[in-house]
């Protein structure tokens, strides 16, 4: 397996999954999203998500990001294992900032 694909999953129409309701989670720490986040993403950090997975709907599509695309990756995984079955790794969410309007 390619090892991108692996980390940062199938190539996809981020602007589409957005436009069609997508849920942007950022995995960051408190305080990372405080110093910066995407109008509308909901703060989960990496280490609290499968405690709150329960707050997400496992119908919706979602977004992962952080501030490299690592912990968003892990977060997918996370996410997938748990069920959910459209989970897309956004990257960094400073890079995801032109998807929004």
């Amino acid at each position: 397996m390619n090892f991108l694909k692996m980390i940062f999953g199938e190539k996809v129409n981020l602007q589409e999954i957005i436009s069609n309701g997508a849920v942007i989670v950022d995995v960051r720490t408190k305080g990372e999203y405080q110093s910066g986040h995407l109008r509308n993403s909901i703060n989960i950090p990496i280490d609290n998500l499968q405690q709150k997975i329960e707050k997400l709907n496992k119908n919706k599509p979602i977004i992962t990001c952080c501030a490299s695309g690592a912990r968003s990756a892990s977060a997918r995984r996370i996410l997938k294992s748990n069920g959910f079955g459209q989970v897309y790794n956004g990257g960094s969410w400073y890079s995801l900032r032109k998807y929004m309007s």
